[in-house]
């Protein structure tokens, strides 16, 4: 159902493989040996722009006494805690600006304004979803344990229940974010006292941040304390739908494929390249919404490159596409609202059992394998079954061509 043959799937040659990561090497090459003050000025005065933005808002917030300067206030804040959060403490966490060797813009250092703990985080999204990017059972952002985003993932009863999921983590996603990073952590240690000051690590996070938004600040507000305690709510909250609608149109829309732990067994550093290509979304943005979702809306560039720079992604974006026309590779990218309708889809068909599903299990908008090809070759075209000889057919055209191209590629 997921793709177990990756290079089936891709209809390319072990040659074409390695030699689009020779092209891929190049562009990280290229890009690390190019990065320099302008770069450093970027993530500086980003950190800069971010604080002031914070600042002035909770001044709006505390000095207006209209309506209207509340909500000016509060969409302020909302949209300073998504700079930090995504265009700053994802990137920094990454090591994305490790290579400054600055003391405060280092992954080793970096604690952002969030619930989780940095360091919990790095684990379960560095290494346990970058490394094994939407493998199943493998990769634990897939649903995040909590939504069935694909039909490997048997159904169960509670699935019905997850559009209400969803609305829930989407309203709370820097607690399922905390949480999954503990899980992570509790889970790759063998100790009680390890797993216990895992969680002690959290709980001191989660009374720091909660007492800085919804006990320090409404205090030093006096008589106003309620109105700066909903607006640093609003906020929160404002942050956490933007920051789940960013990270769910980057994974989950039609076209971000799926991989059986199989693919991993001898994986090469090539077809590791090719996952991610075909693992992820992009979604359409201009330079304001691509700062606003810390440059994630080019999610793709991320996955291949995740410790470069972000601001270096929209670059490299023309060159993986030009990449992706080279070697007949699907680049998934759309509006944001068409790539969240997508997800939403996906969420609300795959809430019900799969006797319910129009599509073949190897063949759905969400999840596709090397199998349909199989199928759609192999299956006799008798009564009935014009439809899945016109496929056939078409499949065997789309084949050919493929191999063509990767003749005429390997001939120049």
């Amino acid at each position: 159902m997921a793709i177990s043959d990756i290079k089936e799937y891709a209809h390319l040659t072990e040659e074409d493989v390695e030699a689009l990561r020779s092209e891929l090497d190049a562009i990280r090459r290229d890009i690390t040996d190019s990065l320099g003050e302008r770069d450093a000025t970027y993530i500086r005065r980003a950190i800069a722009f971010q604080r002031a933005l914070d600042a002035a808002a909770r001044l709006v917030i505390h000095c207006s006494r209209a309506r209207i300067g509340w909500i000016l206030g509060t969409t302020a804040l909302a949209l300073a805690k998504s700079v930090e959060n995504m265009e700053i403490g994802h990137n920094v966490s990454h090591g994305q600006w490790d290579w400054m060797n600055d003391p405060e813009i280092h992954s080793s250092t970096w604690e952002w304004d969030m619930a989780g703990v940095s360091s919990q985080w790095q684990y379960s999204h560095n290494y346990r979803h970058h490394v094994f990017s939407n493998v199943v059972g493998m990769d634990d952002d897939l649903g995040f344990g909590v939504i069935r985003i694909t039909r490997d993932q048997p159904w169960k009863p509670d699935n019905l229940l997850q559009p209400f999921r969803n609305l829930l983590l989407a309203s709370t996603f820097e607690w399922g974010i905390a949480l999954h990073g503990l899980y992570s952590e509790r889970d790759r240690v063998d100790t009680a006292a390890e797993k216990s000051a895992h969680t002690r690590a959290l709980l001191g996070k989660i009374a720091r941040q909660a007492g800085k938004d919804y006990v320090l600040f409404p205090a030093v507000s006096g008589r106003r304390w309620r109105r700066t305690l909903t607006a640093n709510l609003s906020a929160n909250l404002l942050r956490n739908l933007w920051a789940y609608v960013v990270i769910f149109c980057g994974h989950f829309p039609d076209g971000a494929e799926k991989f059986t732990p199989a693919e991993l067994e001898h994986e090469t550093r090539a077809e590791w390249y090719l996952r991610q290509m075909l693992g992820t979304a992009n979604f359409r943005a201009g330079a304001v919404l691509a700062f606003l979702s810390g440059n994630l809306c080019y999610q793709i560039e991320h996955h291949l490159f995740p410790d470069l720079p972000s601001n270096r992604y929209a670059e490299i974006a023309t060159r993986v596409r030009d990449l992706c026309e080279k070697y007949d590779l699907p680049y998934t990218t759309g509006s944001l609202a068409r790539q969240y309708f997508l997800t939403l889809r996906t969420i609300h068909k795959l809430a019900f059992p799969d006797r319910f599903l129009s599509a073949t299990a190897d063949d759905a908008p969400e999840t596709a394998s090397e199998l349909k090809f199989r199928t759609a070759l192999t299956e006799p075209a008798d009564g009935g079954t014009g439809r899945r000889a016109g496929l056939r057919t078409a499949l065997r055209e789309a084949t050919a061509n493929r191999r063509r191209h990767a003749k005429g590629r390997r001939r120049t």
